[in-house]
């Protein structure tokens, strides 16, 4: 686990959230890349955000997490950010991504924030 990482996900609800980010990527709206992320957490657009563990340098996306809990917005780690690019219909690895509008989702979306704030309690 990576020095950033607050808490463990469930393997679960990082299967959930790849499924939401997929539905969302077809139905809905999502921001791929660390900049985008930042600036949907920023605009408070953002649904759920998806950080990568496995980034190189950590720094690139350290800031999101205590971002998201400071602007309120729900996350959760990724153990592979080449799962995570492959959810986004990427071939390559993809640090973090935001939901911004889950589309068809909605409800899985719902019940991933959730499960992600009864993790941290």
């Amino acid at each position: 686990m990576a020095k950033f990482v607050k808490f463990d996900v469930p393997e679960e609800i990082e299967k959930m959230a790849l499924e939401a980010v997929e539905v969302a990527r077809d139905s809905g709206s999502i921001k791929k890349g660390t900049n985008e992320a930042t600036k949907t957490i920023e605009r408070g657009t953002a649904k759920l955000v998806l950080i990568s563990e496995n980034v190189e340098p950590e720094e690139i996306v350290a800031h999101l997490g205590p971002l998201c809990e400071e602007k309120g917005t729900s996350y959760v780690y990724i153990k592979d950010q080449k799962n995570l690019g492959a959810a986004c219909g990427l071939t390559v690895g993809c640090a973090a991504v935001a939901i911004t509008d889950a589309g068809k989702g909605a409800d899985a979306l719902n019940d991933i924030n959730e499960k992600v704030a009864a993790l941290k309690n």
